[in-house]
């Protein structure tokens, strides 16, 4: 499998590199994740009505965002602290993270959900928890790199940090959870993902997809589905601090062996959503509005959306939204606050010219 490309928009004046081309798996990989997404928010509010909702909802959320988290690790290998990887990290996610803080604030106040508005940075709400970490993470990405065991101190981090109560800045609890993804998608080589796409892995995964469901089915009245969210500590979950080391080892490899089944059955080949693939940033911040707007509006309050037929064409309408979202003429509506140039906020680069033969000599 020929190795994936960073891509970054060219820097003023720098002209694009020719024969860079995007790898359809992992554009398919992060399309098919951001829809997995969009469908757990819309089966929230039948899962107290449904336990067959409840258990598609907790089979989804045990890997879609590991997945999106490992492949964002993954592509974050190349990145060292050069000048335009900074520019980038900074146009790339702590602008729309400050953005979306404004725009969901405001969303709050005006929909009556927030008594004052109020926008604090601090304070990650609803799905800009992702653009923090990311932040965090891609910061840490080159200590990571010299280490000599990553994956295993990452997996220490976490659990010391589901056993620790880190109040709410940053999210850092999530953060710090989810840290074995990233760390382990930094880790991974192209010829891991060859692995995961072969046949026989495509074949082993169905028995184990199906085994993951049926469990889920089982411990929907018998498991607190906190654990799977990664914001809170063991404590805080009325439970010993030993109970969170324990399940965060635990829930990694479940999410684990979950993640790599999911990609043993994402298509390698170009395909219709291949294109959507680079604007799943944009399907995953912009469909929180109408994932909160449902609620607070009580659009889930009609009798036929908790039947069956009511539940499928939920689900087909969150499929439809996010996948719209993440179509090219979106991505060009927002690119100015997605991906802005931005180039008045950094200094020039100086370029030092060599002293011509001879010069400096007495």
């Amino acid at each position: 499998m020929a190795e994936a490309q960073v891509h970054r928009r060219p820097a003023s004046g720098e002209r694009p590199t020719p024969g860079k081309q995007r790898d359809a798996f992992f554009d398919n990989a992060k399309y098919l994740a951001i829809v997995l997404v969009a469908m757990g928010h819309a089966w929230e509010p039948l899962y107290a009505g449904s336990r067959s909702a409840a258990a598609l909802y907790l089979f989804v959320y045990a890997f879609h965002m590991p997945a999106f988290t490992v492949i964002s690790g993954y592509f974050s290998r190349s990145f060292d602290m050069r000048r335009d990887q900074l520019q980038r990290l900074v146009t790339g996610v702590a602008v729309p993270y400050v953005v979306f803080q404004a725009a969901y604030a405001l969303f709050r106040y005006a929909a009556g959900d927030k008594p004052d508005l109020s926008v604090s940075l601090l304070d990650p709400w609803f799905l800009t928890w992702f653009l923090a970490a990311l932040f965090v993470w891609r910061l840490t990405a080159p200590l990571w790199r010299i280490v000599r065991w990553p994956v295993p101190l990452a997996l220490a981090v976490a659990a010391l940090a589901s056993a620790s109560d880190l109040g709410s800045d940053l999210d850092l609890q999530r953060v710090l959870q989810f840290l074995p993804f990233f760390v382990l998608g930094l880790c991974l080589r192209p010829e891991h993902f060859a692995l995961v796409r072969r046949r026989e892995a495509r074949i082993a995964a169905v028995p184990v997809l199906a085994g993951a469901l049926a469990f889920a089915y089982w411990a929907v009245p018998r498991m607190n589905d906190a654990w799977l969210y990664h914001t809170d500590s063991a404590q805080n979950l009325g439970a010993p601090w030993w109970t969170g080391m324990l399940m965060q080892l635990a829930m990694f490899g479940c999410s684990l062996v979950l993640t790599a089944c999911f990609l043993a059955w994402v298509p390698g080949r170009r395909a219709w959503c291949t294109a959507l693939g680079a604007g799943t940033l944009y399907g995953y911040l912009l469909h929180g509005f109408l994932a909160k707007a449902s609620r607070w509006w009580n659009w889930y309050d009609a009798p036929w959306v908790h039947t069956p037929w009511g539940a499928v064409a939920v689900t087909l309408i969150a499929v439809a939204v996010v996948t719209l979202l993440c179509t090219p003429p979106v991505r060009r509506a927002l690119r100015c606050v997605m991906e802005p140039r931005m180039d008045w906020a950094f200094r020039p680069v100086r370029r030092c010219t060599a002293p011509a033969p001879g010069a400096g000599r007495g």
